[in-house]
């Protein structure tokens, strides 16, 4: 009933495929408002690989029991947009690159293909840091790039002049408080598919889930303070 949810494969038309984080998206899009039977579930858990990423899951959740709950945030892959937007919101920055819940790594590499150096990424999930480091090995970039299994919420980014987030809504309040603790004022964060909370951005790109937002900490900090300044005793 619904078998395009599935790619064929361009090898054998007979085999099925995953689809990718673009195909993902333009489904999410196309499904809205529409009733899905049981035998179309069926077909959309085959063809979006979520069989395959529950079972996964079972094997990795070991590497968020560490983390609360409410701190715990789901990996959802950057789609090729996303990754350009996040680049243009950085491009003619200098120094150091964090990508905070790093996933596949695909933001960090990109990141110091572009010139952002050291380009780090933190992760709890050891399977996803597996796969970045392939794909940094794939992109000949092996041991030029950093994933590091820490928990973003304990490491220090004092020294970090580039951070980029895909996170959930319910974790940037809390990280809102971190990042004004910790960065350097000449520090940038860019925020994708959800803003943050009570910050004003300088600028941002893209519409709809391809958006990103801009933070520059040191204009952060002083709305915050005028806020104080202004607010009554």
């Amino acid at each position: 009933m619904i078998s395009w949810l599935m790619n064929k494969s361009p090898s054998d038309p007979g085999v099925f495929t995953a689809m990718d984080p673009d195909d993902l998206e333009e489904l999410s899009i196309e499904l809205q408002g529409k009733t899905v039977g049981g035998w179309g579930l069926v077909q959309l858990a085959a063809g979006t690989g979520f069989v395959a990423y529950v079972m996964w899951a079972g094997v990795l959740m070991p590497g968020f029991r560490r983390v609360p709950l409410k701190l715990q945030v789901p990996y959802v892959p950057s789609s090729a947009k996303q990754v350009e937007n996040v680049m243009s919101l950085l491009k003619g920055r200098s120094g150091k690159m964090v990508d905070l819940g790093s996933g596949d790594g695909r933001i960090v590499l990109e990141a110091y293909k572009r010139g952002l150096r050291p380009a780090v990424g933190y992760e709890l999930n050891p399977w996803l840091l597996r796969f970045s480091n392939y794909h940094a090995w794939r992109a000949g970039c092996y041991g030029k790039v950093f994933y590091q299994r820490q928990d973003l919420w304990k490491v220090n980014l004092s020294d970090c002049n580039n951070v980029s987030v895909f996170l959930a809504p319910s974790v940037l309040p809390l990280l809102e408080t971190k990042l004004l603790a910790e960065l350097p004022d000449e520090a940038r964060v860019v925020a994708g598919r959800f803003p943050f909370p009570t910050w004003m951005p300088t600028t941002s790109v893209g519409e709809g889930i391809n958006r990103s937002w801009a933070y520059d900490i040191k204009t952060v900090r002083q709305t915050e303070q005028n806020k104080l300044e202004g607010s009554p005793e």
